[in-house]
């Protein structure tokens, strides 16, 4: 006799360490991530985590625009198994930190 069970089926493995892996060679040359946290994240309709992961950019490349950054890795196509980065936002909280922020929903 096979028992039923109503416990859902696990879910992904959270991909903070991949997403970190994959951001740490996407950034230009100057830039590295000094710490990063994962927080859970949940509407209506999807559950996911926003990533933040503060950067420090080295005194020779002040070249790199915030702007120019958030657009690249937004444009970027990022493989994740199981999970879909749906934003990236780039923050400059000073001239030499950046605060890049992304957001990963379950597919």
């Amino acid at each position: 006799m096979k028992l039923w069970s109503p416990a859902l089926p696990p879910r992904p493995a959270c991909p903070h360490r991949r997403l970190r892996r994959i951001l740490g060679g996407a950034l230009p040359e100057g830039i590295t991530i000094d710490t990063s946290l994962p927080h859970p994240w949940a509407s209506a309709n999807f559950v996911g985590a926003r990533h933040i992961f503060t950067c420090s950019v080295a005194s020779g490349a002040n070249g790199v625009q915030r702007t120019t950054l958030e657009a690249e890795l937004g444009a970027r196509d990022w493989v994740l198994a199981g999970q879909i980065v749906a934003d990236v936002a780039v923050d400059a909280d000073r001239d030499d930190r950046l605060r890049i922020e992304i957001l990963t929903v379950e597919d």
